[in-house]
């Protein structure tokens, strides 16, 4: 594949990420999380039901490509959707944008626990870096809440490490996604995380459903929940796994610099949130750690 088209695809799957992660905020203001979640799953799956025709060319799956099905969906729609619905009803999109700008540094060490891959001091600062953001955004948003109540000040915390976690599961997203590119084609791969996202979300979103009165949802809503749904469970998965093909996976996290940025940029624009000096110095402190973690010397990289 064309260096150019991977990059490209890549870029854009990681903006439309937090294009999303941004605007699922208003959504989990009048829908539940995981009804949310589960409409997200259902509404993504009829977009693509004939992507899991499996192709005449592919080879059966293994159990361990089974496996790593599940783990990829399991993980990045899942837990990442609980993780990062959950923390953008208790934090801001600026905020999200900063933890997430650690994606980054966790793929990278990820794949020195996993992978073996050795960590430079370079890479150790980067993770140092992309902690201190996340400890300084978390800081902030929970020194504005110290003055409320006891529950808003322990909610303070919970946001951001709310996020940290979807941080971790979409690193792990990505470290997995590239396996699975060797033996499936990004449509298939697309349909069937969706697939089993749609099934471990289905027993709470049936419960939730039963007594939602969807009827009170505005037109704006279901706008924005039907684009929510198609970048989420369509679009953005397809892109990084098209992308992903043609990049390495620890090239591959240079790109997840979009999320961050598209997602404070669409609460800045958007939301009509603001950014405050303690978080501009987040962000760059957390985009610091990206550069230190994503940025290479002369040498070529490896498959």
């Amino acid at each position: 594949m064309n260096r150019i088209v991977a990059y490209t695809c890549l870029s854009l799957s990681m903006a439309l990420v937090g294009s999303y992660v941004a605007l699922s905020k208003p959504l989990v203001a009048v829908i539940p999380v995981f009804l949310l979640a589960w409409l997200r799953f259902g509404i993504g799956g009829l977009a693509m039901l004939h992507w899991l025709k499996k192709p005449a060319a592919e080879a059966p799956m293994t159990r361990q490509t089974r496996w790593l099905i599940f783990l990829e969906s399991f993980l990045g729609n899942f837990l990442f959707s609980i993780c990062m619905l959950f923390g953008m009803s208790l934090t801001s999109a600026v905020a999200a944008g900063v933890i997430m700008a650690s994606i980054p540094a966790v793929v990278a060490l990820m794949s020195w626990a996993f992978l073996s891959e050795r960590i430079s001091a370079r890479l150790g600062l980067a993770v140092a870096c992309a902690a201190g953001g996340i400890a300084l955004v978390s800081w902030t948003h929970h020194d504005g809440a110290a003055a409320s109540s006891p529950a808003t000040h322990t909610r303070g915390w919970l946001g951001p490490m709310l996020l940290v976690g979807a941080v971790l599961c979409e690193a792990a997203y990505a470290v997995i996604g590239k396996k699975l590119t060797h033996t499936l084609t990004p449509k298939r791969i697309t349909a069937l995380i969706n697939l089993w996202g749609f099934a471990l979300m289905t027993p709470m979103g049936l419960w939730l459903a039963w007594r939602f009165d969807f009827f009170a949802l505005s037109l704006a809503t279901w706008s924005l929940l039907v684009f929510y749904a198609l970048a989420a469970s369509v679009w953005t998965v397809w892109l990084w796994m098209t992308g992903l093909r043609g990049v390495p996976a620890s090239q591959a996290g240079v790109f997840t610099v979009m999320l961050p940025i598209s997602a404070a940029l669409v609460g800045v624009g958007l939301l009509g949130e603001t950014m405050g000096a303690e978080q501009v110095a987040a962000f760059a402190l957390a985009l610091l750690g990206v550069v230190l973690a994503t940025w290479r010397t002369g040498q070529s990289p490896q498959r």
